[in-house]
């Protein structure tokens, strides 16, 4: 007689689906590393000029913020992402399918001497198809929103990190004149690509920087990580600096509320 098989201790399927409960040693690392991350946060000092190029005060930015790290990996996925929704995709070839002619074989396949051959569409006969045609695709991606706010806030930490932005005072220009434009950017020392993020829409400001090459202007809401990483320099308006830094705070502190709550 064979022997009856030994009873397995396993977990009822509820109890095999939970997922594992931390210890207290593992919540204590975690809190040590989020305290050791929390130390290594610094104060960047930035300073505010004016159109002359003159320092008239100075900012301290809180690196938390925007993060307090800079996303790698996301960042490189928004910057993928906001390059492939630029594709067109509309390019187009016509296939042995597409292309005009008949279906008939052009001569019987034995007894002429030629080599075998099909219809007049196929692609080794001239005015026939393309072997692999191009047709047109959608190359759109898509990222959460917070996953958007998070790549952007990092793409201006590791402009902040690497000294690539820039604060005036004020962008008041009385009419539309490149000319006054360049002076105030030469005056910023601002000599490689730049994107201008100013509070609102400003007509004049527009219309002055669209005749210089690799200059951008955008409004602080339409910011994203695909224009500011496409860009050397950042240069920001005080207010427009401001505006982005009292968002992050609010939101910082929304955050921290419902954390408080939950806990």
């Amino acid at each position: 007689m064979s022997a009856a098989p030994k009873e397995q201790n396993r977990l009822p399927i509820c109890d095999r689906r939970m997922p594992p409960i931390k210890s207290g040693v593992e919540n204590r690392k975690s809190e040590i590393e989020n305290e050791k991350i929390e130390q290594r946060l610094e104060m960047i000092e930035l300073a505010v000029y004016n159109t002359d190029g003159q320092e008239v005060e100075s900012l301290k930015v809180d690196e938390s913020a925007f993060g307090g790290v800079v996303r790698y990996p996301l960042l490189k996925q928004a910057i993928v992402m906001y390059h492939a929704n630029k594709r067109v995709g509309t390019a187009a070839t016509k296939n042995r399918s597409l292309v005009a002619g008949s279906t008939r074989k052009i001569y019987r396949q034995k007894g002429t001497g030629f080599a075998r051959a099909g219809t007049r569409r196929t692609a080794k006969r001239v005015g026939g198809g393309v072997t692999f045609a191009k047709s047109a695709r959608d190359f759109r991606k898509r990222m959460p929103k917070k996953q958007r706010r998070l790549a952007r806030d990092s793409a201006i930490l590791a402009k902040l990190k690497s000294n690539n932005v820039v604060v005036v005072d004020g962008l008041n220009l009385e009419k539309p004149k490149t000319k006054d434009f360049v002076n105030v950017l030469s005056n910023l020392r601002i000599d490689r690509s730049c994107l201008v993020a100013v509070g609102g829409y400003d007509d004049n400001l527009c219309k002055s920087a669209k005749n210089i090459p690799k200059v951008a202007v955008m409004p602080v809401a339409e910011l994203n990580a695909g224009d500011i990483c496409s860009h050397r320099k950042m240069l920001f308006t005080k207010e427009a600096f401001l505006s982005v830094l009292n968002k992050e705070d609010r939101r910082q502190k929304t955050k921290d509320r419902i954390q408080n709550s939950d806990s």
